[in-house]
């Protein structure tokens, strides 16, 4: 090892100048807006859809495809995108995916028909998934202190999980004070904000610059997310015995299955396989697969029920959500700043999945006439009190300790890993829950208000309770895969990249 290393690494747990301290957490409060850009994308159109359906024209069978569009794009894309920051440097990465995603959003909010909705809507999808992987990797390798860098990934996890969230808030105080196309021109202004910052705070570095673009592992990883995203997202529209859900399911496996084959072939392998043998990062990457997978049952159920059965406005649904929001903040502090770094992964993670799981069985107490006071409120705080402790600290493990080469795409790797879980969840839960409300009907008169109010209910809870599991599982799989005590960094593993 150079003398020059050897220098940095002993300094660099040494204070810092107050004016390279300070500048780290302005470049974190950059990456932190470009990720709530991404995040909120995924959920601040769903409350507007109704808006823009009406304006538009278009079909319920069509209106799915303007949530889906994003996911496919997003999913499919995300490890080229996180190597294209590796190989050819985060900053311009970072920046082009700001301007690409704004420029896509104004597309969209001018939009005259539903096929150029949906296209910007894809697009949008591209471009987070260049942004979202640079974001997370620029954030890795600017905090190489541990104690700052626990404090930066708990914003950036909060952010993460409560975006869906602040999606729905937003999008409903838009879609009521403005117009649905207000969910697509606030990307406009954020951008500029966090565009202006980058391009000021942060400084260029290519992490390898021998390396190559695996385009046989492009290809085969992309096609494979795509039919794996795709294939759960038909069998929302039609059922699981139709082939063009099997079929995709089938050949995604087969894709991703060759993918990971070639990746042990190839001289630059688009994810080298060393990123997943860490025993504790490959349980982060599972963390927040299942954790995406779960959270859906949150977001897009319990918005049903506020705004149908409660009758709740799209701005009031929002407000509903920030107990939830400011109790996942909190413990996403509490849990990576403070006992992750203490005892270690094995006793928190599970123990946050636990205490989520708790949240949404609770939640399956919703009636009919039900108070959210009583009956959402305390719950939704539960949820998000075990979603803090899940979601940051795996984030945090998930990236920790990789070689700066890889950074980006194991950040690219835990995207995916939370849209292919949404994917998932939302197509499961949707099935499900369709297959409990036609049950409780069977044999009743659908045409009583009283009885299809109920059905939704059976719909909601069946729901909660399979988001329940869901958590259940996270915590045994977490409990079981996560090594005991206190992750040490391999000081050789993850280079200091100074910003």
């Amino acid at each position: 090892m150079s003398q020059k290393t050897l220098t940095e690494r002993s300094t660099e747990g040494a204070a810092a100048p107050d004016g390279a301290s300070s500048k780290k957490w302005w470049i974190l409060a950059v990456i932190a807006l470009a990720q709530l850009m991404v995040v909120l994308d995924a959920t601040i159109v769903n409350i507007a859809l109704p808006s823009a359906q009406a304006d538009l024209g278009f079909s319920d069978g069509n209106r799915q495809w303007i949530v889906t569009a994003y996911a496919l794009a997003f999913a499919s894309l995300l490890l080229l995108g996180g190597r294209i920051a590796d190989l050819f440097g985060r900053k311009p990465a970072f920046l082009i995916g700001i301007v690409g995603f704004a420029a896509v959003s104004a597309l969209g909010g001018a939009a005259t028909n539903f096929e150029m909705l949906v296209t910007a809507r894809a697009l949008q999808g591209a471009f987070g998934a260049l942004l979202a992987p640079a974001a997370l990797s620029l954030l890795n390798t600017t905090f190489t202190d541990a104690r700052e860098r626990a404090k930066a990934f708990s914003v950036y996890g909060a952010i993460a999980g409560a975006g869906g969230a602040v999606g729905l808030l937003l999008g409903g105080v838009l879609t009521d004070a403005f117009d649905w196309r207000w969910t697509l021109y606030v990307n406009v202004v954020i951008a500029v904000v966090a565009f202006a910052g980058g391009w000021v705070l942060l400084s260029n570095k290519r992490a390898d610059s021998n390396a190559k673009l695996d385009v046989p592992g492009t290809v085969l990883v992309a096609a494979g997310l795509f039919s794996v995203v795709y294939g759960f997202s038909n069998a929302e529209t039609h059922d699981w015995g139709s082939p063009a859900t099997w079929g995709f399911l089938i050949a995604g496996g087969v894709l991703l299955a060759a993918f990971t084959w070639w990746q042990t072939r190839a001289a630059h392998p688009l994810l080298p396989l060393r990123i997943l043998l860490d025993r504790n990062r490959a349980a982060s990457f599972l963390a927040v697969l299942i954790s995406g997978a779960g959270m859906f049952g949150v977001f897009l159920f319990l918005t049903y029920y506020l705004q149908l059965n409660l009758g709740f406005s799209p701005t009031k649904t929002g407000v509903a959500f920030l107990p939830m929001v400011a109790a996942l903040m909190v413990t996403a502090q509490v849990g990576t700043t403070m006992l992750v770094p203490r005892i270690g992964p094995k006793a928190v993670i599970p123990l946050g999945f636990a205490i989520a799981g708790v949240g949404m069985a609770w939640l399956t107490g919703i009636g009919v006439g039900s108070s959210y006071t009583s009956t959402v409120l305390p719950q939704l705080i539960v949820t998000g009190i075990g979603l803090g402790l899940v979601m940051p600290p795996a984030m945090q493990l998930a990236t920790g300790g990789v070689r700066a080469e890889d950074a980006g795409v194991a950040s690219a790797t835990v995207n995916a890993m939370q849209q292919v879980g949404g994917s998932i969840g939302t197509a499961l839960l949707n099935t499900l829950a369709a297959s409990a409300a036609a049950d409780y009907l069977a044999g009743k008169n659908p045409a009583d208000k009283l009885v299809r109010a109920q059905a939704t209910i059976e719909s909601y809870t069946t729901a909660f309770w399979w988001s329940a599991g869901f958590f259940a599982a996270g915590a045994l799989i977490a409990g079981l895969l996560y090594r005991r005590g206190v992750q040490e960094q391999d000081a050789d593993a993850a280079p200091v990249v100074h910003m």
